[in-house]
């Protein structure tokens, strides 16, 4: 059975790593953009982070240019402008694709595992989220429109 652990992700850096270094975490898999309506959700996953990590809970960012051009930037001007604007400081990746041939093998198994709205598996926008369970498993698909505050009481009931 594939679970998170089975996936590499790669650094601002360029610097690949395993996944399986999130073993026995709950995480929140997020693809994001600098330049998106919903960017101030970094406010609300910075404030998950900080009040849930200590827990055993941390949240992966992705940042993804596929959705309306929104996420232009480089690595540095990505991770600084996340940094300046909202204070963050859990993991950013490097930029990545979700949808179509380029996607990563991760968000591939993503969205084979928890498919959208009428079953669709492409991800429709920036800041969909996957909640994935300290098993590896992934548990639930957030919408975009789903603030990060919303989803405490599912990560409380994963921790």
């Amino acid at each position: 059975m594939t679970t998170i652990a089975d996936f590499t992700a790669t650094l601002p850096n360029g610097e690949s790593v395993s996944l399986a270094d999130k073993a026995g975490k709950v995480l929140l898999v997020v693809n994001t953009a600098s330049k998106c309506g919903f960017t101030p959700q970094y406010d609300g996953l910075e404030a998950l982070w900080r009040k849930y990590r200590d827990q055993g809970f941390e949240v992966v960012a992705f940042p993804c240019n596929q959705f309306g051009g929104q996420e232009p930037g480089n690595a540095e001007e990505i991770e600084s402008f996340c940094k300046v604007n909202f204070g963050v400081s859990f993991p950013l990746m490097a930029k990545v694709e979700v949808n179509g041939d380029g996607a990563t093998p991760l968000y591939s198994w993503l969205k084979a595992e928890a498919p959208g709205l009428l079953g669709s598996k492409g991800i429709k926008w920036n800041f969909t989220k996957f909640l994935i369970g300290r098993d590896g498993n992934v548990v639930k698909r957030f919408a975009p429109t789903d603030k990060p505050a919303s989803l405490e009481r599912a990560i409380e009931a994963l921790l």
